[in-house]
């Protein structure tokens, strides 16, 4: 007979691991290194765990979701708003370590979310770069700004980093060019994806390391999985404004920034963009919903692996 399923919880810290195992309600902490990883994987094997889940911690959790991937053990990093909403539904208000790891075992257990292919660490790499691409863009514009408001004492420190800042974006996009093209595989698809009048290359790198799925989900569910799918709001006879939220936000602001040129220069999304804005739709609520069909394009070309191909909107 087999035993019942192991739901496991690990709440990521710097330092270290609280674990929770259920039924059995086994707790235990680890440290967060190269030891402490190895034992929690020995440890948690002999289990055969159902479904393991920790939360996206900014970086911390890397190490073990890789262990742990690598040993065959079903893994998935959670959204953190998603794990709180479960905590406050549950009744859990108090805040610890090994109650962290509790919830997420218990999240594991009754919301079981799907465990979806990780990155491989090309994938990871790629996203590594796009994170400093966005990290150097920021620090950009907040020198510009300072810049515009300074005293002549610091405009030529601020001028100095600027120029600085601006070497290093360029840096980050050549290695990101070489790591694209070093893979036929992502080449490929870079090529494919940027055939689409309004996807260039930070929209097409963006995707490829943020969203792996593309091209193996449904048109429903690739939508649900960005956030650019609308959700309903109604209660009884309340029939409430539908709105996106979740998702990846940082495929979701790609795409929604690519909906932006492809409503004036994609000839399928500019009709689509212009008839929406017709009908009287707000301009926002237009752009999203162009990125919704953008994304439900790219994932049926990925799908197909077929490139763009401008339709005779004559006869439309």
């Amino acid at each position: 007979m087999t035993g019942p399923a192991v739901y496991v919880g690990i709440d990521v810290a710097q330092a270290t691991l609280d674990v929770a195992l259920l039924p059995s309600g086994e707790t235990w902490q680890v440290a967060n290194d190269e030891p402490g990883i190895r034992a929690l994987v020995t440890r948690l094997q002999p289990h055969a765990p159902t479904l393991i889940v920790l939360e996206a911690t900014g970086g911390y959790e890397r190490a073990p979701v890789a262990a742990l991937a690598t040993a065959g053990l079903p893994v998935v990093v959670a959204n953190p708003r998603q794990v709180r909403n479960f905590a406050r539904a549950t009744g859990q208000l108090a805040k610890t370590d090994t109650l962290d790891a509790g919830i997420l075992a218990r999240f594991a257990d009754r919301v079981r979310p799907a465990v979806r292919p990780l990155p491989e660490p090309a994938t990871q790499e790629l996203a590594a770069l796009l994170a400093r691409r966005r990290q150097l863009i920021e620090m950009l514009g907040a020198e510009r700004q300072r810049l515009s408001l300074a005293a002549a004492s610091v405009r030529r420190s601020l001028t100095q980093h600027i120029a600085w800042l601006e070497r290093q974006l360029g840096r980050v996009d050549d290695d990101l060019d070489a790591l694209i093209q070093a893979s036929p595989l992502w080449r490929a698809k870079d090529d494919l994806l940027q055939s689409v009048p309004g996807i260039g290359p930070v929209a097409s790198h963006t995707l490829l390391a943020t969203l792996p799925e593309l091209g193996t989900l449904s048109h429903k569910q690739i939508a649900a999985l960005v956030g650019v799918a609308p959700l309903a709001r109604d209660s009884g006879t309340l029939r409430g404004k539908r709105s996106v939220w979740g998702g990846r936000a940082v495929a979701r602001t790609a795409l929604y920034m690519a909906a932006l040129v492809a409503s004036r220069y994609n000839p399928v999304l500019r009709v689509f963009y212009q008839r929406l804005r017709a009908a009287g739709k707000p301009a926002k609520l237009a752009l999203i919903a162009c990125a919704r069909k953008l994304l439900i394009i790219l994932n049926a070309m990925v799908r197909a692996n077929t490139y763009w191909a401008a339709p005779d909107l004559r006869s439309a």
